[in-house]
């Protein structure tokens, strides 16, 4: 059940509960509450902005054009646009993604990470 919030309507006429606000847990079909349940004066209930959380970073053009790439097969187009992105944008994920991409394009980047002696 959700907590609404109520405050007095008007504050010099009303206690020292309803002037500086209180919660209450009411189901949702009940109708708000007009007066306060301890001096019976005016309240209202108190509007909050909804709370939007947004987990991770929105998807970009780019990347909806990297997943079709990958998608259909198209391991080296999705390679390259992955890592110009990443390039520009310094981001870590994309280079990585980047990096398996050219793998499964049939890349080998191994041979270049031994020393020579």
């Amino acid at each position: 059940m959700p907590t609404y919030a109520y405050k007095a309507v008007n504050g010099d006429k009303s206690c020292d509960h309803c002037r500086s606000g209180f919660e209450i847990i009411q189901r949702m079909v009940e109708p708000p509450l007009t007066h306060c349940p301890q001096c019976q004066n005016p309240i209202y209930r108190v509007l909050f902005a909804p709370t939007v959380v947004v987990k991770g970073s929105p998807v970009t053009e780019t990347e909806k054009k990297i997943r079709e790439y990958e998608k259909e097969g198209k391991w080296s187009h999705a390679a390259e646009l992955a890592d110009k992105e990443a390039e520009k944008t310094k981001r870590e994920d994309l280079r990585v993604r980047a990096l398996e991409d050219y793998k499964k394009a049939g890349y080998n980047f191994d041979k270049y990470d031994k020393k020579f002696e």
